[in-house]
């Protein structure tokens, strides 16, 4: 399991929203580069981007901060927000990104995606986030019908990278990751999952440890990092 530090953009800033909302947000940093390199000079083997300005917009806003930061580190960079077709796709994976996360279109265009993920094997990494088990959207303003699980197994046999699975309530609150529903996802599906938000301290990564065989490859954390309250190098250690 690896423990992965998120870098989320907003207005060529690095921020935090609680429970995704666009106003409530911290600025942690005006330099999203050097938030990224300092976790990777803290150990952090994948930085994990979100143009947060594109998530809400549908297309992505923070192209310069990204290439800011793919400039700045030599760990694989994985990036999301207002990723909605392929050209986009191709502009990202073109400036250097390992990874591209996909979230809406996932559950909105699966067809596409799939297509995608047959012309980019290995390379795509679904972003499935749920608010009471039913997965959000468009930004997390928009909740479906859809059980996550019946989401992630329409991609069964998909050479998907991961999957990252994301309790919208828990995400910024530093109330703890939820684990059980983490790990039910996670026995649910045989694709890679990577657990997100509500880290809140070492704890969290231990838990989540401890149900790593059911298929839970690492964890993405930022609130934590940037509040204190959760050492990277240390929970890099845990997960190990």
């Amino acid at each position: 399991m690896i423990v992965i530090p998120a870098v989320d953009i907003r207005q060529g800033r690095c921020v935090r929203l609680l429970q995704g909302r666009a106003d409530a947000e911290t600025v942690y940093s005006a330099d999203p580069a050097a938030m990224a390199r300092k976790w990777q000079d803290q150990g952090a083997e994948r930085i994990h981007v979100v143009d947060l300005d594109g998530a809400f917009t549908k297309s992505p806003q923070n192209t310069a901060a990204v290439e800011a930061i793919l400039a700045a580190v030599s760990v694989p960079i994985q990036v999301g927000g207002g990723v909605r077709d392929l050209a986009t796709m191709e502009r990202l994976f073109s400036m250097g990104v390992d990874r591209v996360i996909i979230g809406t279109d996932a559950v909105k265009h699966p067809d596409r995606v799939k297509k995608a993920i047959a012309k980019h094997p290995g390379r795509i990494i679904l972003g499935i986030d749920a608010k009471d088990g039913m997965v959000a959207v468009e930004g997390w303003v928009e909740t479906t019908e859809i059980r996550a699980e019946e989401a992630a197994a329409w991609y069964k046999g998909f050479d998907v990278a991961a999957i990252n699975f994301t309790d919208i309530s828990r995400d910024g609150m530093h109330t703890g990751v939820n684990v059980q529903a983490t790990a039910r996802f996670a026995q649910n599906t045989d694709i890679p999952v990577v657990a997100s938000g509500g880290v809140t301290g070492i704890e969290d990564i231990r838990a989540l440890k401890a149900v790593e065989h059911l298929g839970i490859t690492g964890v993405i954390t930022g609130k934590a990092l940037y509040d204190g309250t959760l050492d990277l190098a240390e929970a890099i250690r845990e997960a190990k």
